[in-house]
């Protein structure tokens, strides 16, 4: 059957880029400005029938022309004992920030609907001319921000970054910063109502003042060329109405530097010679200091390089071939039970991975904290990157696609500057059928034009044949990426373990295979035999057969077992075994490893003598 889809032309894929990242004016790397934090305690209200975008005689919101002091952006104090405001604030309780309301307070582990957050600061500028900005590392899922009861926007999308400027509104004593969170789940969402991970609602980021100059360094590319190795490139893109400047980018340890000037519309391209790079990988992870500097502002970052590509079944890293020993992690820190956010928690995950002999981690199944990639990027760990498309979303929904065109826009911009990242997917476990085709192809083709240098991938599913034991990997999709990954689970969902002993695999494809995920369920300490669900061995057993199944596969370069640690679901119901946990994490809870950790890190151990004998 030919399926037909429209992929969008380059320069209209353009035009909706430019768009977005001029609406949004995401700023980067906001660790190197001068910054305010806004972390910490706010007071917060429960509304789960938006009772706050009402007045008091309970008139319905009209937008911003009468509003009524019952509405809550407005953060209204009653002016005498007379005034009627069902609200207050500064009399209720408070949630701390970053952090997911769910695992804060008993009465909203499972709470989805809207929770208004409010903030008071005092800010003085560093100088009356500055700009001023409020910066929010993100929000689950839709949220409406107000700064002195002025809407500032809204933004949709759980994990990506997103700022709204905020210098005509700012008052030296007394601000009120309003955010509405809404998490909850959409039909014509992304993702949509099903997912097998924890809803965690709230501010789930830091939240950060940022004051730059008038015209400032507002966006930045920094990295080696695809067509050529030994030239850096990229573009300086500067904000304010004074754009027309001398721009200058330095590497301080490599003796190069360039000076640029930029148009009209305040960009900026630049090019360096650089034939002796020390190349970022995961041996060596070299960072360089990378400096950007104009007349009122500098920015420094610090920035790896390499390359990677694929050849037939092979995947280069710096020219030499790498299988990635990987392992999929999920935004969460399993020991406090909550969205993860912190250095720490990146510290720990990846840690922990480190101690698999993990070369890789898939980060599951959307965007993680910024903090993940940073980490990553000093750690040497590779790193694959997904778009929270998951499962059956809305195919047909033209806004649906919009919505997820521009979480993939954010966290691709978010972190184009990092060597870790690798990998940009697509989506997880879709089943096929034209809409989704489509869906998937336009996706890859924005991805391509905006970021030629990384590869493209998504979790695909396996399909079954006549033969009970043979497992095909055939989809439309497959075609349009550059690694071919699939998630399978012989011996969990598809019969027991033994029938990873029979199972031969049909892959026509000349790519690299990766099995983003496998595994087995296993509560940590619960013993038994090897045909026990739940137990550490039948895990163990699981791990050892597919190991030896899926080493089969000709094209095998790497694969990412389900899961590092335990996580929360609310689809894990199964008492005194599950109680709201998905049990497949090779490390419990409670920080225990179990005995399949041991079973794949020995693996590692092999596959990282067997490619360093190469």
């Amino acid at each position: 059957m030919k399926i037909q889809f429209r992929l969008i032309p380059l320069l209209i894929l353009v035009l909706l880029f430019s768009s977005a990242i001029q609406a949004d004016n995401l700023i980067q790397n906001i660790a190197s400005r001068k910054t305010f934090s806004l972390d910490g305690k706010w007071n917060y209200i429960i509304d789960p029938y938006e009772t706050g975008y009402y007045d008091y005689r309970y008139k319905p919101f009209d937008g911003m022309k009468n509003p009524g002091d019952g509405a809550f952006f407005l953060d209204k104090k009653p002016k005498d004992g007379i005034q009627l405001i069902e609200y207050s604030f500064d009399k209720s309780e408070t949630l701390m920030v970053p952090g997911d309301w769910n695992s804060q307070d008993d009465r909203l582990l499972y709470y989805e609907g809207t929770i208004w957050y409010r903030r008071t600061f005092d800010y003085q500028k560093k100088d009356a001319a500055n700009r001023v900005f409020v910066y929010f590392g993100a929000a689950n899922y839709e949220s409406d921000v107000y700064l002195n009861g002025k809407k500032l926007g809204k933004h949709i999308g759980g994990f990506t970054p997103f700022n709204y400027e905020i210098t005509s509104l700012l008052k030296e004593t007394g601000n009120s910063l309003v955010v509405k969170v809404d998490n909850k789940r959409r039909r014509d969402g992304v993702p949509t109502l099903n997912t097998d991970w924890w809803n965690y609602g709230g501010i789930t980021r830091s939240v950060t003042v940022v004051e730059v100059a008038p015209t400032f360094i507002n966006d930045y590319l920094v990295q080696i060329t695809k067509e050529n190795e030994h030239v850096i490139s990229g573009y300086i893109q500067l904000n304010g109405s004074d754009k027309e400047k001398t721009v200058q980018v330095t590497i301080p340890e490599l003796k190069l530097s360039v000076e640029t000037e930029t148009d009209k519309t305040g960009k900026a391209i630049f090019s360096l010679k650089a034939k002796k790079l020390i190349r970022w990988c995961p041996e060596n992870p070299k960072l360089y200091n990378v400096r950007i500097t104009m007349s009122a502002d500098t920015v420094s970052d610090k920035i790896g390089f390499r390359t990677i590509e694929t050849r037939g079944a092979d995947i280069f890293l710096n020219g030499k071939p790498v299988f990635l020993r990987g392992i999929s992690i999920h935004g969460e820190n399993a020991l406090r039970g909550g969205r993860a956010y912190s250095e720490s928690d990146a510290a720990m995950l990846l840690n922990s991975a480190r101690e698999l002999n993990c070369n890789y981690v898939r980060l599951a199944h959307y965007p993680h904290a910024e903090n993940m990639l940073h980490k990553a990027d000093e750690m040497g760990i590779l790193v694959w990157e997904e778009n929270p498309v998951y499962w059956t979303i809305q195919w047909e929904n033209e806004q649906t696609f919009d919505n997820a065109r521009q979480q993939l826009s954010e966290v691709m911009d978010r972190d184009k500057n990092r060597a870790c990242v690798i990998i940009w997917s697509m989506a997880n476990e879709t089943p096929v059928s034209d809409a989704r085709n489509n869906f998937l192809c336009r996706l890859a083709e924005y991805t391509r034009k905006h970021d030629n240098t990384r590869l493209i991938s998504a979790a695909l599913e396996v399909h079954g044949s006549k033969n009970p034991n043979e497992k095909i990997v055939e989809d439309f999709f497959a075609d349009y990426v550059d690694v071919v990954n699939f998630n399978e689970y012989v011996g969990w969902y598809d019969g027991l373990p033994d029938k990873c002993d029979r199972v031969e695999w049909t892959i026509k494809y000349n790519k690299p295979v990766m099995i983003s995920e496998f595994g087995a369920g296993a509560l940590q300490g619960y013993h038994g035999d090897s045909l026990t669900r739940f137990t550490e061995e039948y895990q163990e057993d699981l791990y050892n057969r597919t190991l030896r199944m899926i080493s089969k596969i000709p094209q095998l370069r790497g694969l990412s077992p389900w899961i590092l640690y335990d996580f929360r679901s609310p689809k894990r119901v199964l008492p005194f075994i599950q109680d709201g946990w998905n049990r497949k994490g090779l490390i419990g809870q409670n920080g225990v490893k179990k005995k399949a950790f041991f079973v794949l890190k020995n693996f590692y151990d092999q596959k990282e003598i067997e490619y360093n004998n190469q």
